[in-house]
């Protein structure tokens, strides 16, 4: 068997890269930016000032003082944002000035309004000052032709405002991979169907599609197909054809009423890899016809999303030339001890608390392949030895979060 990262790497490393399309920057969060963004101006584009206040002359206030302070005359005018040229800034002036306005010719500070007693025209100011103090300098964030996003950025809603600052109104992006879940099993209903005898309601579709969408995806889901060889031989085919990357579920196993691995055969689909050595989720599998991409993953809940959160996110970002691919693995505290089975990495359902110090995670109490209340619990997985029985309390382990997947 694979070990998790030989598996995850050869997910990436064969991940077919999408088309680009072009979008209005507006609509581009969470896209994935295909084109270096290089800054067509300076920004800010000239020198403002960051406070309300006085723009001033620092040499002006060399003597300044609480118990000897600098009469200024104030000159007659004032610098606005996005107002006109402001007065000129002579020996022995100042002049008022408000935030984000242009800084005046001749001035080289800005004290703030709260420091400076006014009486009149004149502007009593009690402080030396330096030069560029409370100034935004042009050209302090970005200069003209510099790297202001790189290629293979995923695009927060922050660097969308830093894109509508350098004038962009569309931005190249890939598209958006489609996916397609289909579930197996004779087992299985939806939640609307009536129950009957032995029945379970098929939970897992809903969670890999909110994760398709976390990662710029395009979810759709097929009819659940029973166990007969040709009803599942239809169903990956035909999502095949209209999708990017096919994510059956169950079905992966060696039992006579398991036909995925039939109908693959059936519909061209080349297997890379077949079980990984992780608990839980060792049968996940993988494969693919030309440029589309499958995913075979364990019928059990916690193991169907904790499979897919490992391999499927990965394989959606790189489709899109995300430059991070792949979650990062942190760490944490154990607040507990905790003991596991030997031989196979374990990834066991934590919750996560970040909030006064170092993150604590807590393994939960249960561990079990389809428990989905463990599964709505956790908010992290801890990454457990294969090589190692036990962790006492204290220890710091590898962790992934959720929330980055």
């Amino acid at each position: 068997m694979l070990t998790f990262e030989q598996a995850r790497l050869r997910i990436i490393d064969s991940a077919p890269r999408l088309a680009t399309e072009r979008v209005l920057v507006q609509e581009a969060a969470g896209r994935v930016l295909r084109e270096p963004i290089l800054s067509p101006v300076d920004l800010p584009g000239f020198d403002y000032s960051a406070m309300d206040g006085y723009a001033v002359r620092v040499e002006d206030l060399q003597s300044a003082s609480e118990n000897s302070a600098v009469a200024l005359t104030v000159r007659d005018g004032e610098s606005a944002a996005g107002g006109e040229d402001p007065p000129e800034v002579l020996p022995g002036t100042c002049v008022r000035i408000f935030t984000g306005a242009r800084l005046p010719v001749g001035a080289s500070a800005v004290e703030m309004q709260e420091n400076v007693a006014r009486d009149g025209a004149i502007a009593l100011m009690k402080r030396s000052m330096t030069a560029g103090q409370n100034i935004r300098r042009r050209g302090e964030d970005l200069r003209e032709g510099a790297l202001a996003l790189p290629d293979g950025r995923r695009l927060s809603p922050s660097q969308l405002s830093l894109l509508t600052a350098l004038g962009r109104v569309r931005v190249a992006v890939s598209r958006r991979p489609v996916v397609t879940i289909v579930a197996t099993g004779d087992e299985l209903r939806s939640p609307e169907d009536p129950a009957r005898p032995g029945s379970v309601i098929e939970s897992i579709s809903p969670g890999l599609m909110a994760f398709v969408a976390q990662c710029g995806g395009d979810a759709k889901l097929a009819p659940i197909a029973r166990d007969r060889v040709d009803e599942v031989s239809h169903a990956i085919a035909s999502a095949l054809a209209s999708s990017d990357v096919v994510v059956t579920i169950g079905g992966v196993s060696v039992g006579e009423h398991d036909h995925v691995r039939t109908a693959l055969e059936r519909a061209g689909v080349t297997l890379d890899f077949w079980k990984v050595a992780i608990k839980p989720g060792k049968p996940i599998a993988f494969g693919h016809a030309g440029a589309k991409r499958w995913i075979g993953l364990p019928g059990n809940p916690a193991s169907a999303l904790l499979t897919f959160t490992l391999f499927g996110a990965p394989l959606l970002r790189a489709m899109q030339g995300d430059a991070r691919a792949a979650a990062p693995i942190v760490t944490g505290a154990l607040s507990r001890s905790v003991a596991h089975g030997l031989g196979r990495l374990e990834f066991s359902r934590a919750t996560l608390d970040e909030h006064d110090g170092p993150a604590r995670v807590t393994p939960l109490v249960g561990q079990a392949s389809g428990s989905v209340v463990s599964m709505a619990e956790a908010d992290a997985y801890v990454l457990l030895d294969p090589e190692r029985a036990r962790y006492e309390e204290g220890e710091l382990v590898r962790v992934l979060r959720l929330r980055d997947v």
